[in-house]
């Protein structure tokens, strides 16, 4: 899903959020030549998203630009994470270190957004921001829709652990094989003296 997003830019590593580049206050090399809305992409520092959506908001709303800018939104998908026979629903960013904002480009309205803290700017060619294609917008918004959560768990296949559930509940093995699709996971269980292949729910097994 990275192509995406047209042309992204390396991370930037080793600055603050209150840094700013040399052309934080450079304006596009020319106005928009239509008064209607586009779906643009903002970078900014990675693990600052939900950060830089409120404080964007928060300016939206204090600088009156609801008719400017419409919509700010952080690409998710829910993923579930198996921690010691425990289930914890958590969101994952699509895209760390970007943000959808949906807007009509004008001098003001992209003002606002570029000195919103934490942004570091728009993604396009040059000082241009480069709206993202319609197909593109319904592609990542369907993902967000659509898409069933995935699974992580913390052990990996030769990880000791202890069977919490079923008919071998106490029992304790290693883990042989983890199969994301099904969400189930193969442990090899020492039964009558035999090394047993034993499958079994992400839930049903923790660290021992």
């Amino acid at each position: 899903m990275d192509d995406l997003i047209p042309n992204q830019p390396e991370e930037v590593e080793n600055k603050t959020v209150a840094e700013t580049s040399d052309d934080s206050l450079s304006k596009p090399t020319k106005a928009s030549e239509s008064d209607a809305r586009n779906w643009y992409v903002i970078h900014c520092y990675s693990g600052y998203e939900n950060k830089v959506r409120k404080n964007l908001e928060q300016r939206i709303e204090t600088m009156s630009m609801k008719d400017k800018i419409f919509d700010v939104v952080i690409p998710t998908q829910e993923e579930i994470e198996v921690r010691d026979g425990k289930r914890r629903t958590v969101e994952r960013h699509v895209f760390p270190g970007y943000v959808l904002v949906n807007m009509i480009l004008e001098e003001e309205s992209w003002f606002v957004v570029r000195n919103t803290p934490g942004v570091t700017g728009f993604v396009g060619m040059g000082d241009e921001p480069t709206p993202l294609r319609p197909e593109e917008v319904q592609s990542i918004l369907r993902r967000m829709e659509d898409e069933a959560p995935t699974y992580r768990v913390t052990y990996k296949p030769g990880d000791r652990v202890r069977i919490v559930d079923g008919p071998f509940n106490d029992f304790r093995g290693t883990v042989d094989d983890i199969d994301m699709e099904r969400s189930k996971i193969r442990v090899m269980v020492n039964f009558f003296g035999r090394e047993t292949p034993v499958e079994l729910d992400f839930l049903q097994v923790e660290k021992s």
